[in-house]
């Protein structure tokens, strides 16, 4: 059964993509991405997330973890974390094929305290985990992709039909990452209010104990729960959130590099410059006139 839902998952993906990791306009929630070969690696600060590969396969890199999935596997994401990630297996003939739901946590908590035995995690789970998902989630995933065929029957079904998908992303050994985003006293929860403070800050230095405090926790016990949960500590994810603002700042203008620097926080351009050049490969300014043209052809 598996192989005849990945099968016409992955022509409803092909026939429905627009743009690689856009969402849908019938489906704001729903992310569709092809790729026809292998991606440079891309650092991005993702949502919370559950995707599913139809074909082809995914490399993701989260601070110290490298984490490979594909065809029937999904991957869940609690938590506002800047990962690397990029495609390994694609061909113009086979191309990469993704279909992704976005998780709000309010809707996790509904159906947590509706069923409110679902067993929770014990400690704290990793905040991305990946696996091999069941038929009936595939299926799931399948049955609201068939209703970009019937838009009639979108606004009517496609509501239960998400609903439905996430009650069963959550029944998933990967969904313990994400039951965690429902329960407002988690650690995973109050890490996350670190981490938004962390992203809506960017620039400011960055003080550990005033980052426990947001999370409610002792000094020892935040380092120990930020770092089991991003992967990273919080002087690491800090660093990976101003360079990919960085990033940005250079694909839009052609801002001079001292002022990107600056903008995001750094007091030495040449430290900017240095780490910006391990992470991507090429200089700062050499890089964002790179994406530019890139962009632009």
């Amino acid at each position: 059964m598996a192989d005849a839902l990945l099968a016409e998952l992955r022509d409803l993906i092909a026939r429905h993509v627009v743009a690689s990791g856009a969402p849908l306009a019938a489906l704001p929630n729903i992310l569709l991405g092809r790729e026809d070969g292998p991606t440079l690696p891309c650092i991005h600060v993702t949502d919370p997330v559950f995707s599913l590969i139809a074909q082809g396969t995914k490399q993701i890199e989260v601070g110290d973890r490298t984490l490979t999935y594909g065809p029937g596997e999904g991957m869940a994401v609690s938590i506002e974390l800047p990962m690397n990630s990029f495609v390994i297996g694609a061909t113009a003939e086979q191309p990469f094929l993704g279909v992704g739901l976005r998780i709000r946590p309010e809707a996790v908590a509904a159906l947590l305290l509706e069923q409110p035995g679902l067993a929770l995690p014990a400690g704290n789970p990793a905040s991305v985990m990946v696996g091999t998902m069941p038929d009936a989630l595939i299926e799931a995933v399948v049955r609201l992709l068939r209703l970009l065929d019937h838009p009639a029957d979108l606004p009517v079904l496609a509501p239960a039909m998400e609903r439905e998908i996430l009650w069963r992303v959550l029944s998933t050994p990967q969904g313990a990452v994400l039951r965690q985003i429902g329960l407002a006293d988690s650690h995973t929860a109050r890490i996350g209010r670190a981490l938004q403070w962390l992203r809506s800050h960017l620039a400011e230095p960055i003080r550990v104990s005033v980052l426990a405090q947001i999370a409610g926790m002792s000094l020892t016990s935040f380092h120990r729960h930020f770092r089991a949960i991003t992967a990273m500590t919080p002087v690491q994810y800090q660093k990976q959130l101003r360079l990919h603002a960085a990033r940005a700042r250079l694909l839009a203008s052609a801002e001079s590099v001292t002022l990107v620097a600056f903008a995001v926080g750094y007091e030495s351009p040449s430290q900017f410059s240095r780490e910006y050049r391990r992470q991507y490969g090429q200089p700062p300014a050499r890089d964002g006139r790179l994406c530019r043209e890139a962009a632009s052809a």
